[in-house]
Order: C-alpha cells, then structure tokens, then sequence
C-alpha cells in the first residue's frame, strides 16, 4: 500500500514540473504555443479513453462500441456539478488557498461524473454481457445514441443549444495525471488474479467457465470500470474545452477510439496509448490538406490493416517491467517449440 500512495505521488509531482514547464510557470517567458499545448492535452483524453476501451475490447475480449456515450455522461455530469454547486465547494473552502477550492470542485465533480458512468455501465452491461456475441456491440451503440438524444432534450445541460458556462478548471496537469493513473490502474488489474480471468475468458468463454469462473461477474466489473474512466475522461474534456455539445459524443467518436486500440494493438497498454497519440497528431497533421483529410487517412488506415494487422504494437508492450500477456500462455511455448 505504501508502494502504490509513493507511485501516486511521484507521478503528481512529475506532472506538476512537467505542467509548469509547458505553461511557463518553471520558466518566466518559456511556454508551449496554445495550439501545440491543445493538441497535446487531447492526446491525454484520447490516452485515457483508449487505455480504458482496450480493457474491455482488448483484454476481456468483448465489443463496445459505446464508449462515447460514457464519456458524454461524465462529461455533462461533471460540468453540471461544478457550475451548479463550484461556488458552494468553493466558498466552504474559502480559508485555504484558491488552488485547493478548485482542486475540490474538480475532484468532487469528477467523482460524480465517474460514478453517474460506472452506474450506466452496470445497467446496460449486467443485462447485455449475460450473452454471448456482438449483443454487448448493439446494446451499447443504442445506448451511445440513446444518451446522445436524451441530452438533448434536457434544458438544464443545454439541451440542443449546447451547455456553456463551464469553468476552466483542468489542463495538462489534471489531464496528464488522470492518465498515468489510468495507465497504473490497468496495468495493475491485467497483472492481478483478476486479469488472468479476463484473459481466459477472452480466450475461450466456455472453457472459463467450465473451470469454474464466474464469466459474467468478470465482464461486468471490466465494463463498469471501462465505463468509469471514460467518465472521467469526459469530465476532463467538460473543464478544458469549457463547452460542450452532443456533436462531441456521436457516433464517430466512439469509432474514433476503438480506431486508437486498433492502431497500437488490441490488448497492449502502450499501443492504446501509441494509437491515441498517433490518431490525434495524424489528423492534425492532415489539416494541412482539409478537402483530402479524410480520404489520406482512411488510406493509412487501409495500409496499416493489410502490412500490420494486429496493430504497430500487436500485444506488445514497451517500457514496462513485465509483458503483459495478451495471448493464451500456454501459445507463446509451442510457438517457440515449433521453431526449435
């Protein structure tokens, strides 16, 4: 326990040095340019949207294709307490600091946003991950919609005018450190007893089950915890983008992620978090060429499925102590038994 509270906050004072450097808090008069310093800190959306996505679709081995519509309940969630209730919290702390009042309207508001998520993602995948197939894939793309369409009808988020007003209260510090912890969260669990359920019941469901493993119980703590971090996710975006719109969580978007764990590698921790940077800096990089935009990189995406279909990464993983395996245990051996 003591190991993991000093790994915390190693990664928050890391992420703090690293958020004054970029701002020009370390150094008076060297900064990041705005628009280079955007890019990044959606880079550590998309980072936590993907680590959390390759939990359930890479190594539980189910399909959501929802996730956008987890995100956008935390997102509105977290924006409506911090407008609503920002000020009370605020207030009640007026004896610290300012920067601790808003350090509790950000925590509080997120923490609303992630558990309003966490409780979507029980309702919809306790009925759904009782089955087998693509049912969890149509379940969750009715509920991304279904979420979408209700928010739009809710006058107190905005509805269909948008929801504005939303304070300023995260950036490339609060984004970068909820994605080391998310990035620690799971590599944890797929490193745990846990984690080896996942795999065997990605692997062979039934088998799973016949050695006793409660299948269910695993997909839906997968899913729920899948669904949480795509909350805070959302929250995040909610603080630093400072308006949101239903336009931000259609479709698209949730297809946008699973692209991100495509391009890395299903089942790789640092390939869900090369393909997130990746998809942003290509698409940013495309701009230059806006009426080809789309069609060059649907080539790149054509291209890399038939020269690396399994992603850059496969189910690899780069900087960490230990692979995760991605693959049956037993598969690794008579691989390299056959080549002896």
């Amino acid at each position: 326990m003591l190991r993991k509270i000093l790994a915390v906050a190693g990664i928050a004072a890391a992420v703090a040095v690293v958020n004054a450097l970029v701002t020009g808090a370390l150094i008076p008069g060297v900064a990041v340019p705005p628009y280079p310093l955007r890019v990044v800190t959606l880079a550590g959306i998309n980072i936590i949207l993907a680590v959390s996505l390759n939990l359930i679709n890479g190594f539980t081995g189910q399909f959501s294709i929802g996730h956008a519509g987890f995100m956008a309940i935390g997102a509105y969630a977290s924006a409506w307490v911090a407008v609503v209730f920002g000020a009370r919290i605020e207030a009640a702390l007026a004896f610290a600091p300012p920067t601790v009042g808003e350090s509790a309207v950000v925590l509080v508001a997120l923490a609303f946003g992630a558990l309003l998520a966490a409780a979507a993602g029980f309702l919809v995948g306790v009925p759904s991950l009782r089955l087998r197939g693509d049912y969890l894939a149509i379940v969750t793309l009715g509920f991304g919609e279904i979420i979408r369409v209700l928010i739009l009808n809710i006058d107190a988020i905005g509805g269909a005018r948008g929801y504005s007003g939303i304070p300023n209260l995260a950036g490339f510090g609060w984004v970068y450190f909820a994605a080391a912890l998310t990035v620690l969260l799971v590599y944890n669990i797929v490193h745990s007893s846990f984690g080896r359920t996942l795999f065997a019941v990605r692997e062979d469901e039934i088998a799973a089950e016949a050695m006793g493993v409660n299948t269910t119980r695993a997909k839906v703590i997968s899913f729920v915890i899948s669904s949480t971090l795509a909350g805070v996710a959302g929250g995040l975006f909610a603080f630093y983008n400072m308006y949101l719109h239903t336009n931000s969580f259609t479709f698209l978007r949730s297809i946008d992620i699973i692209i991100m764990i495509v391009i890395g590698g299903l089942g790789s921790i640092a390939g869900s978090i090369l393909g997130a940077v990746l998809h942003i800096s290509v698409t940013e990089a495309l701009r230059a060429v806006e009426k080809y935009r789309l069609v060059l990189f649907g080539l790149l995406l054509v291209l890399l499925m038939i020269f690396r279909p399994q992603g850059i990464l496969g189910n690899r993983e780069i900087g960490l102590r230990r692979r995760m395996r991605a693959v049956v245990p037993g598969r690794e051996k008579r691989r390299d038994a056959e080549t002896r």
